[in-house]
């Protein structure tokens, strides 16, 4: 029998080695800008990462489908850890390389593909149907409140400890996680193996599913595309406009940082304490384009901190429901014995537009958009009446394009025709579940 509460430790667990690893990794971004003082050298962090576990989720859901998810959770987490000693090693004996991070980081990408859908898995087989909404919020929830206090601590740490305290910390977090889950944590697997084949097998599996469940498969395609625009912009620009239209104002930048993480923090909470939704579909896209209509948008014409403040809580609101609603059909609609696959596969199609959007985003900004908005040209003019004039006014335009585009896909998305089936499949269970209640 399926044990919530047991599922509430292990959240925990892994929250708190979330924060573990975020710290770290924030250090990580403070000691490589301090010896290289590029932020291309922070970006290809962030790009080593996602590069191999793009790569790796192309076979790792076979992998995943075939052996236990609680060993494949457990040998992942020990590799990270590995790394960790090693980069705490070098750094005790002044050896430590900006190259030796980007090794660190596709090691630990790499591992992630395999870490990602066993979990996903897992929490299907540990937590029953009916909480599965409430357990998305439960991860936006640590996952934001991670992102708000991570680089307060971090910081703090690293000023007055070093780079080595943070990385004992963040193995201290580790060991406690990683008993839980050995010691503590059972995972049920289903009882016959499946026979040994090649691991592009999972991958095919994977695609034919989503070839006949056309639904899913827009979903993720949706899904690309808001990650792309996030990473274009508010994981990409946001930072460097603010400061640019605020006087180097960092006092206003860590204003909105911290009302999109409690925005965040709260939506989480609202789903993970609220009723599983019937219309996880309608819950989706309606999400997506609210908070491309008054994040991106209002964060592109607004003119001081206040504003912008409310624009990044618009912003983050909405996201835990955007997952909740996509994990809430996954797993009702997926069947268990491919889950591994599927969830694989969406990972690969989901985050493979990430890198892009790391590497374009800055490009944009410094070589079209930010030299535009300076001319007198015509274009110049015109956007200036929603945003303004002078530097960071370019990045501000590329908010107005992702909300606008973002919105406008979201709504075309949803009146697909593979959508509006799903929705009304998904509807007839809702009606046959309520009956039989």
């Amino acid at each position: 029998m399926k044990d919530f509460r047991k599922y509430i430790v292990f959240w925990l667990s892994q929250s708190i080695s979330q924060f573990g690893s975020a710290m770290t990794s924030f250090a990580l971004i403070l000691w490589t800008y301090e010896q290289s003082g590029s932020a291309l050298s922070v970006s290809l962090m962030a790009f080593c990462n996602y590069v191999p576990y793009i790569c790796a989720s192309l076979f790792a859901g076979e992998f995943v489908d075939r052996y236990s998810k609680k060993t494949i959770m457990l040998l992942v987490d020990s590799v990270a850890a590995v790394c960790t000693v090693i980069v705490l090693a070098l750094t005790m004996y002044d050896g430590l390389a900006v190259w030796n991070i980007y090794v660190v980081n596709a090691v630990i990408g790499f591992m992630n593909a395999f870490q990602s859908p066993a979990m996903a898995v897992a929490i299907g087989k540990m937590v029953p149907q009916e909480k599965l909404s409430n357990v998305s919020g439960m991860n936006s929830f640590s996952s934001n409140l991670v992102s708000v206090l991570n680089p307060v601590v971090a910081a703090f740490l690293f000023a007055f400890g070093g780079l080595q305290v943070i990385l004992l910390v963040d193995l201290s977090s580790f060991l406690f996680a990683f008993c839980v889950l050995a010691f503590f944590i059972s995972i049920p697997e289903d009882g016959a193996r499946k026979e040994k084949s090649n691991q592009f097998v999972g991958t095919k599996a994977g695609f034919q599913y989503l070839k006949k469940e056309r639904g899913l498969l827009v979903i993720m395609l949706t899904m690309a595309l808001i990650n792309f625009f996030s990473r274009l912009t508010y994981e990409n620009i946001l930072s460097p406009m603010i400061l640019a239209r605020s006087g180097n104002d960092s006092v206003a930048l860590g204003a909105v940082n911290a009302a999109m993480g409690i925005a965040g923090i709260v939506g989480g909470i609202v789903v993970s304490i609220g009723k599983s939704k019937k219309n996880s579909i309608k819950l989706i896209y309606y999400s997506a384009a609210l908070s491309f209509l008054f994040g991106d948008i209002l964060m592109a014409v607004g003119r001081g901190s206040i504003l912008w403040m409310i624009a990044g809580a618009a912003a983050s609101f909405p996201i835990p429901f955007i997952m909740a609603g996509q994990n809430v059909i996954m797993y009702k609609r997926v069947p268990k014995e491919i889950q591994g696959s599927v969830f694989a596969v969406r990972n690969a199609i989901q985050f493979g537009t990430i890198p892009i959007g790391i590497l374009l985003g800055g490009f944009l900004a410094d070589f079209y958009f930010e030299p535009m908005m300076q001319s007198d040209s015509g274009l110049s003019n015109l956007l200036s009446v929603l945003v303004g004039k002078g530097t960071g006014s370019g990045m501000a335009v590329m908010f107005l394009c992702t909300g606008l585009a973002g919105f406008t896909i979201s709504c075309m998305s949803y009146r697909r025709k593979a959508i509006q089936q799903m929705k009304r499949e998904l509807d007839e269970e809702n009606l046959r579940e309520d009956s039989n209640l």
